[in-house]
């Protein structure tokens, strides 16, 4: 399924072409605190509309995940893996996803302090 979504003030939109079937509540301490319910997606599953100086990055601790967020607005839509290869994936803020009915998705707890 084709899904739409996007910072706040519209300047970062992506588009995700996956099945949302779960969403992740990592309590590793960037996620604890913007309250980020992820799910993770093959990386080209993801397609970002717009970007340029308007998508902010950043990395912490190991440095392996890169936190996208909105240079105007503060919003982190999704995340995504810094490796390259085929194995990378991106991690989509599902309150970011227009239209997803949030309450009837399950959510299970990762640990991400511990990883």
């Amino acid at each position: 399924m084709l899904y739409k979504g996007g910072c706040h003030c519209g300047k970062v939109a992506f588009e995700v072409k996956a099945e949302l079937t779960g969403a992740a509540r990592c309590n590793c301490s960037i996620c604890s605190r913007k309250g980020a319910l992820l799910s993770a997606v093959p990386h080209k599953a993801l397609r970002v509309l717009a970007w340029g100086d308007d998508l902010g990055s950043y990395t912490f601790g190991n440095h392996v995940i890169a936190h996208r967020f909105c240079r105007g607005c503060g919003i982190h839509p999704f995340a995504e893996d810094v490796g390259e290869g085929n194995e990378r994936n991106a991690y989509i803020n599902l309150h970011c996803v227009d239209g997803l009915d949030l309450a009837s998705m399950p959510v299970f707890d990762f640990d991400g302090r511990s990883a």
